[in-house]
């Protein structure tokens, strides 16, 4: 496991920049320990929820973690994030694509460069869920 600090900068989509950067360490999983910073755009599917609610907003990112998972044509991230509103109220769930940095994102991830996750069907669950493999 090596540890990887990331600053994301202002435009650029959350979900999109974390997986780019662990692609860009030729590495294909990592796990988020902790992220902080702000949004001005945000997807968040609340749990049952089949499309994420949409923020568009200035708000803050209070947590952050997850797996990323790189590859090169389908990602297979799982990240959850709690974000705070303007006037104090406070929502979290799956962090969809189109969560961009307002200012900054302060983000540490765990790159885990002999392992490989993707997600796939899983019978048990019905949903596409984390395969870890060996990386070859």
């Amino acid at each position: 496991m090596k540890p990887f600090p990331v600053r994301l900068t202002p435009g650029q989509d959350l979900r999109a920049a974390l997986e780019a950067a662990v692609l860009a360490q030729n590495c294909r999983a990592a796990f988020v320990l902790s992220g902080i910073g702000s949004l001005s755009t945000a997807g968040i599917r609340l749990a049952g929820a089949v499309q994420p609610t949409r923020l568009t907003e200035s708000m803050e990112i209070l947590t952050l973690s997850g797996t990323v998972a790189a590859g090169d044509d389908k990602t297979g991230s799982h990240m959850h994030m709690a974000v705070s509103t303007a006037n104090g109220q406070v929502l979290g769930g799956h962090v969809a694509p189109g969560c961009i940095v307002l200012t900054t994102a302060e983000v540490l991830l765990a790159l885990l460069p002999d392992w490989q996750f993707t997600r796939e069907p899983d019978s048990l669950t019905g949903y596409d869920e984390l395969v870890i493999r060996p990386r070859n």
